[in-house]
This record gives structure tokens, sequence and C-alpha cells, in this order.
């Protein structure tokens, strides 16, 4: 496989057709038989149980598209993987290092008093050991700014320090102008990563900042000279932005999906009300063409599953998987609009599979050993670094030892190794929970996060991919320091008389979701066995098996699940331990989830038969389900089906689980679902969560307004099932709650968190318009011994069976509560 060494950017241009492609279609690649069932598709069309049929029996080959740009303009928008020839590195050109090829990305890391500190990267082209060139950022508090959306006034300015400039416009004044130099984080003869730590004073208004990159020039004549960004104020908590699966899997009709439309609604809304966080949950760029028409190619095509294993990763290959890794990034994150966002709106970021290969930490485990997994890991993390967290990358890669390689590295390899500065290691951001130990098959620690987000909302984020087995999502000596590190830093905030009211979980994978044992049984029963057998020596029911380990294709897919046998006790361990942090902080656990290419709402509560009202029910914790952003969805058959599966669950004698009927209706005109289907909605969306905030001016109260314009009383909903509304915030979940509505999202004053998940109306419109789902989270209040348990005296339950009167409800969410009796 070794050759003598290309740009990466020039290999671009050379797309053969894959014959490899993955036949999972449970939520990655697809077919051409899925695109023509689900891409043709219009948004308003129905589904039947044969589509269903059909997504888990055709082919997977897709062939190849023309590619398009997403803009929003009728033109057609770049894929992610097949790129012009005029982004290209060339490692032989001579550059001055002042051309920008990716960037600016803006990051947040942390609060501390009443700073707020960031990052900004951008990459250039061309570098080496040495660079002769330094850019340097102006960050600016801005004052006054013409035509600019959401500017917060602070009166006239008191310190003229300095000024930016907007192409060329007039000035634009700031009374805290401060020039940041850049730090090399890493280079070498293709590209060098420029980091800017950044920091910006908060006051008792929200803030606008400005901020430019000195003496560089963009590729497009199009891209702002200036971005802006929001800064809360320092009583106030940000406004959430969350996202997840954001790129296509291999063989989309990606024209046909109108590219990332649905960024372009993410810029609208955050025009009218900035966005001061976005949270990425996992997939935010796919690297499965690499398999495809990538470097891993003539490996994927290897029949044999022991010659696969014993495959060389050797450093030619290394360094082709590099090239492709970087060259992916860069293509997909000068995509617009997803490149305006990330220049504007802060990041928060945690890594999924796709951001390295489709499931990997998901196959045997022989084979996730094996050096070709070894090594993508290793890139794909370096690139993680550097990308999504503005990091430099660990000093060394994964190679096949050299006594076991059959090829030496070439000259090539070596120099480009000589050629090539690293930013040595630092101590971690605060923001980062390290694990103690490498991962199983990355070579690196997980780097879990905590951070405020504002005054009273928390931040946690796990990394569930980096130590992920096919029987382990995370060591638990990770949980502990996680748990230790949340717990530290709440009681801190409480002793400060400024608690968390609201802690925010990035799991990526949801926890609370509808259970498909019933599929894992008969996919690894020993019924396929005849079937794998076949496959490996004939070729029969090839669409049925993966290329990587010759095991059922969605497999993989269900071993991800946190609700798979495999993670099933990992999961209520750490839902339970979940619970005790809720109690002992009387903080209110939202969790976020992507993934699973479906908007949903999942949530734990106590057992009706122990009367607590949600407000101060600890167990009471929401999965907000929102994916995916870009990729497309699976056929409604797939959302019907796991409406069908939606069973109440019982985690333990105290706590039940169950998705909650928040679609009142199909999003615009669309008959996207079945009549009875409330609870899984097969279209693209984002979700936006905001507070409301004790500094708003209205009424107190801590739910949804009766239409007496009074509180609905919270022991109306006493002993209700999660098939029923819960709460006054659920009461009219849907398009018609106030957290729907743009006018009363986050207006009102209870402390309580407003939740709306916007979907997509209609695929073909460019401009992504979105139907908003709406629901409001309570605040906690939580009073230790008030109420009773189950536990001591139901400790026989079995907890996987349904109590009477669980069953799975195909009524339609009910407009009112009914009375207890």
């Amino acid at each position: 496989m070794a050759r003598h060494h290309r740009d990466p950017v020039d290999d671009l241009d050379d797309d053969p057709q894959n014959p490899y492609a993955s036949s999972n279609r449970w939520r990655h690649q697809e077919s051409s038989a899925f695109a023509r069932a689900a891409v043709a598709r219009d948004a308003t069309t129905g589904s039947s149980s044969k589509e269903l049929s059909d997504f888990l029996n055709a082919s997977r080959v897709e062939p190849r598209r023309p590619a398009s740009n997403g803009n929003g303009a009728g033109v057609a928008y770049k894929p992610i993987v097949i790129g012009d020839a005029d982004q290209d590195v060339d490692h032989a050109a001579t550059h001055d290092g002042k051309e920008v090829v990716c960037g600016p990305l803006l990051n947040y890391r942390h609060m501390e008093g009443t700073a707020w500190y960031g990052s900004v990267l951008v990459v250039t082209r061309g570098g080496g050991a040495t660079q002769s060139f330094q850019p340097s950022l102006r960050l600016g508090r801005v004052e006054s700014a013409a035509g600019q959306a959401g500017l917060v006034s602070n009166g006239p300015p008191t310190d003229a320090a300095g000024e930016v400039r907007e192409n060329g416009s007039d000035a634009i004044h700031s009374n805290h102008g401060t020039d940041v130099a850049a730090i090399c984080l890493y280079s070498d003869p293709r590209v060098t990563f420029w980091n800017f730590p950044i920091a910006c004073d908060m006051r008792a208004t929200e803030t606008k900042w400005a901020y430019s990159i000195s003496h560089v020039r963009y590729k497009s004549a199009t891209k702002p000279q200036t971005n802006y960004f929001f800064v809360p104020a320092i009583n106030e908590s940000m406004r959430i932005m969350f996202h997840s699966c954001n790129g296509f899997s291999v063989g989309t009709d990606e024209d046909a999906w109108s590219g990332p439309a649905l960024w372009n609604d993410v810029m609208r809304n955050h025009a009218k009300a900035p966005f001061h966080v976005m949270i990425g949950g996992g997939d935010q760029i796919y690297n499965d063409g690499i398999r495809v028409s990538g470097p891993l190619r003539e490996w994927t095509a290897i029949g044999n599953p022991k010659k696969r294993r014993d495959y060389v990763f050797s450093e030619a290959l290394r360094q082709e998987c590099d090239d492709f890794y970087l060259n992916n990034y860069i293509r997909w994150y000068s995509t617009e609009p997803f490149a305006a966002a990330n220049g504007q709106i802060p990041q928060l970021n945690i890594w999924d599979d796709h951001d390295i290969i489709d499931g990997f930490g998901s196959y045997v485990d022989d084979f996730m050993k094996c050096d070709v997994f070894r090594g993508i890991g290793g890139v794909a993390h370096k690139y993680y670094a550097l990308f999504q967290h503005h990091i430099a990358p660990p000093q060394s890669s994964y190679i096949t030892a050299a006594s076991h390689s059959k090829e030496p590295a070439g000259h090539v390899e070596q120099a480009r190794q000589n050629d090539t500065y690293i930013k040595a290691a630092s101590t971690p951001d605060s923001c980062y929970i390290m694990g103690n130990k490498p991962g199983p098959y990355v070579a690196e620690r997980s780097m879990s996060m905590f951070a405020k987000l504002g005054a009273r909302i928390a931040f946690m984020g796990i990394d569930a991919r980096t130590e992920r087995t096919r029987h382990q999502v995370n060591y638990p000596e990770t949980y502990d320091l996680i748990f230790e590190r949340v717990t530290s830093e709440l009681a801190a905030a409480s002793r400060a008389g400024q608690p968390f009211r609201h802690l925010i979980l990035l799991l990526g994978i949801p926890i609370a979701y509808p259970r498909l044992t019933w599929l894992e049984n008969i996919l690894s029963s020993p019924v396929i066995a005849p079937i794998k057998f076949m496959n490996r020596r004939f070729g029969f029911g090839g669409g049925l098996f993966n290329h990587f380990d010759g095991s059922v294709d969605l497999l993989d897919d269900l071993d991800d699940h946190y609700t798979a046998r495999t993670h099933k006790k990992e999961r209520n361990a750490l839902v339970e331990r979940l619970q005790g942090l809720c109690a002992g902080m009387s903080v209110r656990l939202t969790i976020l989830g992507g993934d699973v290419h479906l908007a949903a709402l999942g949530r734990f509560y106590s057992n009706p038969n122990l009367h607590i009202p949600v407000e101060e029910d600890h167990r009471y914790m929401v999965n907000v389900v929102s994916s995916a952003i870009v990729n497309k969805p699976p056929p409604a058959a797939i959302a019907n089906l796991l409406a069908s599966r939606n069973k109440i669950h019982h985690l333990n004698a105290d706590t039940d689980e169950t998705l909650l009927n928040l679609f009142d209706k199909d999003p615009g005109d669309s008959n996207t679902t079945r009549g009875s289907n409330h609870v899984t909605m097969p279209s693209r969306n984002y979700a936006i969560l905001t507070e409301n905030s004790p500094n708003n001016r209205a009424l107190v109260t801590n739910g949804q307004m009766g239409p007496d314009g009074q509180d609905t009383p919270s022991n109306t909903f006493d002993g209700k099932d999660g098939h029923s509304f819960l709460h006054a915030g659920e009461q009219d979940a849907g398009t018609q709650h106030k957290a729907a509505r743009p006018d009363t999202h986050g207006k009102r004053n209870d402390g309580s968190l407003d939740c709306c998940i916007r979907v997509e109306i209609n695929q073909h419109d460019r401009e992504g318009q979105t139907e908003p789902y709406g629901l409001t989270i309570p605040a906690l209040r939580y009073e230790s011994g008030k109420y009773g348990t189950n536990i001591h005296h139901r400790l026989g339950i079995r907890h996987h069976r349904s109590r009477p009167g669980t069953a799975i409800s195909t009524a339609p969410p009910s407009t009112a509560p009914e009375s207890h009796h």
C-alpha cells in the first residue's frame, strides 16, 4: 500500500466507486435502495411496514452523486470528502504562512470569577519545525456597531483603547481592545494550527465582543474579517444550542437533503437571541469515507478476517490516513453555513464513533486491537484534539513495530517527521477531567469535561468513546473522577451562596430510550451462525454482515446503546449515582443525547405510588434526544417501530422511565409518522435550552400557566405514569407550549429550564425552516426524608417487566391532566 507521498488534497479528486460500503442501514451508511425509499421520500409522505423491511434488507452501495455546497443559494454544495483542487495543500510549494485554509473556530473553556475564557483556532497553509510568521488576534468589547443585531449597549465608550474594522467599513469602537499573540499547537509542511487564548470580562449586562486576526488572508473572498460572539451577564445563565450527527453518511445523496440546511436556521435564531454556547454531542464530522475512497479501501477489501486483523499499519499508511483526516476536517469545517456558526458561537464538544470511524469501540475485542484500528484511533484523536478542543496532539502516533513491518519507512515520511513542530504537553485546562489511563483501543486518556454555563447552570460531558469496548462504556475509576469533580464544584458553588439549579449532562448516546433487546437476541442467536458461515464462504447475505469483523452489521449500533444488554448494569449504576448527586445537591439534571437520527424526549421519574411531585422529585431527569442536525433520518417505519416499543420500564422499584408524548403534530403540513406515534420524530433537528431566569420580569411560577393565569396545582398530576403529563411544565408539550414560542421561550422567572427541539419541515428547503416543540423542566426543590421508598420492601421486583397499567400507550397526548382519586 506504500507509495510516494502526495499532497493530501491532491488525492481528493481520486474518488473511485466503492464496493465495500458498510451494510449497516440502521443509522449510518445508506444504500441506493434506501436512497430511493428515503431520499426521494418527500417530507409530506407517510410510510408503510414494507419500508422497514426494505430498509433492513436492501444493498448498500450508493452511486456517485454530483457535488453541491448547501449554502441555500441553490448551488450544489461540497460533499464532506470530495473537494475541489484549489483547496490543495502543496508539499512542494513555498508558502508565506498567512493564508487561512480553515477557521476561525471559536471554543468556550470555562468561567472563573468575573472572567469568561475561550479560544480561537485558525489553520494556515504551510509550516514546519519553525514558523517565520506569527499572527495576532485583536479582541474588543463592542460599544457601538451600526446594524449589528443583538448588540447590548453599555453606555458611551470609557476607554477607546482599540478598534476593529470589518471588511473595510467604519471602525467598530471598543473600550477593551487587546492584542493576543498566537500559540503554535502543531506545524508541518502542509499546515500550521494557531491557537489564540482569549479572556473576556463579564458585566451586569450581556456583552457583545468582536475579534479579527491580523495580517492573514482568507481563501474565500466572502469570509468575514471580523467575527462576533456574546457573553452572558455575570448573573445570568447561558442560552444553549445542542446538536449531534453533524455530517452525511457515506453514499448519502447530500443534494437531495439540501446539504447542512439546518445551520441556516441555527444562524437565524442566533440573530434573534444569540446563543452563548454550542454543545456538540458527537459525530461533529463523519470520517467513514476513509474506508470507502480513502487509504483504508484496500484493507477493507480483504475478505479473510485473520489477514485483515494482521494487516500492517506502516508509517506510509499512517501518513495517508493523517492526510485524509486533516483534509476531511478542513473541508467540512469550511462548509457554509456550518463554518459561519463555528466562528460566532463558542463550542463545547465530545466525540463519538464517526469522529473516528463507524462503530469504533463496539466491534469484537480481538479485531478492535488490530494495528489498523489502533492506528486510525490515534490519528483521529490527533485531529479531534486540534480542531475540536484547540489543544496540541500527542508527540507520537501508533504504527506497527518496525520489526514486523515489511516496508521500512521511506525518505519522504522521515523527512516530514523531522520537519514537524508539536507544542510540548502542558497542564490541561481546568475544564477537562482526564482519565487515569489510556483507552483500550485509543492510546490516549479520556477527556471528559466540566464547565460553568453562566450563573446557575453547570455542564458535565462524559467522554463515552475513548474507553469504550463492546462490554464497557467507561472505566469505573473514570466515573469516580467525574463524580468527585462535579460534586466538588457543586458544593463549592453552594457554599459561596451561588448554587447551581440545573446540571446539563452530555452523554452523546441516549440513556432513556426504547429497548431493542429482542432484536439483539435474534441477531446474536445461534440461528445466525449458518448464515454467517455461508456469508464467509459464498458471500450469501452480504448486506447483512459488516466488512470489519464479520458480525451482523446492525449489532455494532445496538451494542453502542446504553440500553443494550451488555451495558445494562453500567447504565443502571450510572443513573442511580446521578440520582444521588441530584438529591445531595438539590440540582435538576437534564441529559443531552444524540446518535440515533431521531428527535425524542425520554425521562426518568419516581414510581407514581410514591406520590412525589416532580418539582421535588430528584429522580425526574429529562433526556433530550436531538439527532441529526445534518445526516438524514431513517424511514418513518423505524420511528414507528421504536414508538411501538415505548413501554414504561422500571430501572428499580423507585424509578420508572419512558418517552414523553412531545410531538402533537408532524412538522409543517407533513404526514411524517403514523397517527399513533407522538414520541419519535424522524426528521432532522437541533435543540435550544434557556433558563427562565429569576431576574426576568414575570410572575413567579414553576412550570406551565393554567388557563386562568395561575399555576396548575402540582397535586393535579399525582399518581400519573409516564404515558401522561407528569407536571405543569409537560402539560400541552409540543408546538403550542410556551417554550416553543420565541416570544415566551425563556421569558418567565421561576428558575425552570425551557427546552425546544426545532424539527425540519421540508428536506428540500435549503433555508432549513423548522417547527418548534417545547416543554419546561422545573427546578428541583429537594427535601431529604420527606418521601418514602419502595426499595426496602420490594427488593424482589423484576425491573424489566411492566407493572399493571403500564403497557404501551397509543393514545395522543391529553390536553389536560386527569384528576386523581
